[in-house]
């Protein structure tokens, strides 16, 4: 099954130009302020950053561990909301060249109406969604032509239990990425039992030689694991970790930079 639409954006160039050793950070916008989303976004693209994710706070983030739980609850209890965050982003592209995605729940795209959103976010100059409560089907049937119209890559997920069949269903609508999630948990989880399964799972997912790029998630969290996960993927991306971190930062910039240089360093 093939696109509709070829999907052009700054996501599907930087994988035409880079295909490994990418790195994607996710951060709460609103968090740890209200208006410190683009602060963050600014310090992520200065520190070398691949592409970053913004998470879209929601008042019950089921994907999410506990860390970026309390990151959405704050930034809500904040003030943020998606029109303040599509606000906040109005003019991000006269500062910011990396690809940007947003990261959320169906729900509050629904509420704010998909196609407005949609729409919107293609004009502020997003190049992608990751709305892991989307069912697949459902994206295939009312929004696949929505999204490749604007130039917007919807990023599916995988997971240790995906079949097959459904592997080569999400490789072949996918334009942008494969988020391989690397475990069955949420984010942020340390269970060490979780580790043993990785290497089955990330062989079997290489082995079959997707056209998409991958990107593994969940439980990255410093140079070890990043450059780990790169060993059977693109890149990966450090969520949990990484708003940790300006949970406790007293300098925003200086500590992000500081951070990611820990990482690819």
């Amino acid at each position: 099954m093939e696109a509709a639409i070829k999907v052009s954006n700054r996501l599907t160039a930087l994988f035409q130009k880079k295909s490994n050793n990418l790195l994607n950070i996710y951060f709460t916008a609103g968090y740890p302020s209200l208006n410190d989303t683009v602060t963050v976004l600014k310090a992520l693209e200065k520190a070398g950053v691949d592409m970053v994710e913004i998470g879209m706070p929601y008042s019950d983030p089921v994907a999410d561990g506990p860390v970026i739980q309390q990151s959405s609850l704050d930034a809500i209890n904040n003030g943020m909301t998606i029109k303040n965050l599509l606000a906040q982003l109005k003019d991000i592209r006269k500062e910011v060249t990396i690809p940007i995605l947003l990261m959320g729940y169906f729900n509050t795209v629904m509420q704010y109406g998909v196609e407005k959103f949609i729409q919107e976010i293609s004009e502020i100059g997003i190049d992608g969604i990751i709305l892991p409560d989307l069912p697949l089907d459902e994206y295939q049937e009312h929004y696949q032509t929505l999204c490749e119209s604007h130039n917007i890559s919807n990023v599916s997920l995988i997971t240790p239990n995906t079949s097959d069949d459904r592997l080569h269903m999400i490789d072949n609508l996918t334009q942008g990425f494969i988020y391989m999630v690397s475990t069955n948990s949420t984010t942020g989880n340390d269970a060490k039992k979780t580790e043993d399964n990785h290497e089955a799972y990330f062989n079997r997912i290489k082995k079959m030689n997707l056209k998409s790029p991958r990107m593994i998630g969940f439980n990255i969290k410093d140079k070890k694991t990043f450059t780990d996960a790169c060993q059977y993927a693109n890149g990966a991306i450090i969520g949990s970790a990484f708003v940790r971190m300006l949970a406790n930062s007293h300098l925003l910039e200086d500590d992000i930079i500081q951070f990611v240089k820990n990482i690819k360093n």
